[in-house]
């Protein structure tokens, strides 16, 4: 899901950007970052290493775990923007995981849209079953995440497919990506529901 540069246009590039500025700005506002920053920092480096195992994906960019329900989950959506903020910060810069330009839609995708998905999916089914509700979060954080990713590269005049090849394709690897990263949510949030329950928000 990391979109390198070249494949989004100077506009697309700069309206993503703003949105992740001013998201951050707003969820800086009203989020308790001090009081959490080493289960971010901790959270992070997890994720950081869960993501760097990537798979390519005709029509699109990669196919690789995301971590936003699970991180949402446990510190609430905006702690959940700056998780992974670090970490696709890090790729970027160092690893070159994901491009400069482009890390303005990639923060929207995986730190703004997928722990925002998984966070209130996670609310709205926990009161029948909190094992599944995890895992329906898992799965549709990574899955919205991933129709977000093809809309954005598919409406790049830079990228050579249009969306009605770029969204499909990449919703559809995500989806099925999603059943991992459901699972992987679900046993990590019962686990800490049993033996560490303060250190889930949702």
């Amino acid at each position: 899901m990391h979109i390198p540069d070249g494949y989004l246009d100077p506009v697309s590039a700069g309206v993503t950007w703003t949105i992740m500025v001013g998201y951050g700005a707003y969820a800086y506002k009203h989020t308790e970052l001090g009081r959490y920053i080493e289960t971010v920092v901790g959270l992070a480096a997890a994720i950081f290493i869960a993501q760097m195992f990537n798979w390519p994906i005709p029509g699109g960019t990669s196919l690789h775990l995301v971590g936003g329900a699970l991180a949402a989950i446990m510190l609430g959506p905006f702690n959940a923007f700056f998780v992974l903020l670090l970490v696709l910060v890090v790729q970027a810069l160092v690893f070159h995981d994901g491009g400069i330009t482009t890390l303005g839609a990639n923060v929207i995708n995986m730190g703004i849209v997928a722990p925002l998905v998984g966070y209130f999916v996670y609310k709205a089914l926990k009161r029948y079953n909190r094992f599944a509700a995890a895992f329906v979060a898992g799965w549709a954080s990574i899955t919205v995440a991933g129709f977000f990713a093809g809309l954005e590269i598919g409406l790049s005049p830079w990228f050579p497919y249009g969306w009605e090849i770029s969204v499909p394709v990449m919703t559809s690897w995500h989806a099925l990506l999603g059943l991992v990263e459901g699972m992987i949510t679900a046993v990590v949030v019962e686990y800490l529901a049993r033996k560490a329950p303060q250190y889930l928000r949702a």
